[in-house]
């Protein structure tokens, strides 16, 4: 199974807040943020490609890892480090993804049930993002929220299950308790009006519950 490259997933957002995406993404960056999965996939390529870049440029500065949602291509034109596919990407789309991208990179699929978590694991992702963990509006149409059942039923798949939808500082611990190899978010820190501290916070209440867990395991 392969590590992450963090805990902690950031999810672009660039309708978050005034401020350039950028610079957002700068502010995760300068709190300790270390992944960074551009999405903003409701633009047009060329426009999409001209944001991503400058995304990749800040990301890639501080020796950050940039993993591309949905769009194989333009992480190869980046040259990102990973690829982030949807829903039901079978065996054949992960691997076309590795191929374009190199050995190492990094493939994860977004999930919304442990079964296809399951089956991800079984077609070669190398992690699954899991949601919605609890309810949401940047991921409507999901079906009813998971909670931290539906997130340990996930764990068994047997590869890194990132949880997202609806978490802040306080739902961070039980998702690690439940077994969550990271967490992603999105509108906490797109929205935030402190971005390097939004990310510190959610970084401090991580490493707490990562000292917890393994008191309890010794």
């Amino acid at each position: 199974m392969r590590g992450l490259p963090s805990p902690l997933l950031t999810v672009t957002d660039r309708h978050g807040h005034p401020r350039p995406l950028a610079e957002t993404v700068q502010a995760v960056l300068d709190g300790g943020g270390r992944w960074i999965w551009f999405r903003d996939k409701d633009m047009e390529p060329e426009a999409r490609r001209r944001l991503g870049a400058g995304v990749a440029a800040r990301v890639r500065a501080l020796g950050g890892f940039l993993t591309v949602g949905g769009d194989v291509a333009l992480a190869r034109a980046l040259r990102a480090d990973g690829a982030h596919l949807g829903g039901g990407a079978g065996p054949e789309a992960i691997a076309a993804a590795r191929s374009a991208l190199g050995p190492s990179a990094l493939i994860g699929v977004s999930v919304h049930a442990p079964r296809e978590a399951a089956a991800a694991a079984q077609a070669g992702a190398d992690y699954v993002t899991l949601s919605p963990i609890y309810a949401t509006a940047s991921k409507p149409g999901y079906g009813p929220a998971l909670g931290l059942e539906g997130l340990t039923d996930s764990v068994g798949a047997g590869l890194p299950v990132v949880a997202l939808g609806g978490l802040g500082p306080g739902a961070v611990g039980p998702c690690r308790a439940a077994g969550a190899a990271g967490f992603a978010i999105m509108g906490g820190l797109m929205r935030a009006a402190d971005p390097i501290e939004a990310t510190r916070a959610l970084l401090k209440v991580w490493g707490a519950a990562e000292t917890s867990a393994a008191r309890t395991a010794t």
